[in-house]
């Protein structure tokens, strides 16, 4: 199973210390899907090329890898 990057919509928080906490991906088709769960967050780079912040979150009860990758926001998908 081939993964592709596919750039989204990112919904977020910004707290008041600077902090980005992702809370909803939107799809070109439409859809919003909620973040249930942030599970971790660090400096990685991706299966799929490119690196940046590494969001490994819980969407729709799927583990899910969302990266912030300078001022984009990807997800490693298995459809392009």
């Amino acid at each position: 199973m081939e993964l592709y990057k596919r750039y989204v919509d990112v919904v977020v928080k910004q707290t008041k210390n600077g902090n980005i906490v992702p809370l909803y991906v939107c799809w070109d088709n439409g859809m919003t899907y909620q973040i249930d769960k942030v599970l971790s967050k660090e400096r990685r780079a991706s299966q799929v090329g490119g690196c940046g912040v590494r969001y490994v979150c819980m969407i729709c009860g799927q583990r899910r890898n969302l990266f912030l990758e300078k001022n984009r926001w990807f997800i490693e998908s298995m459809h392009p």
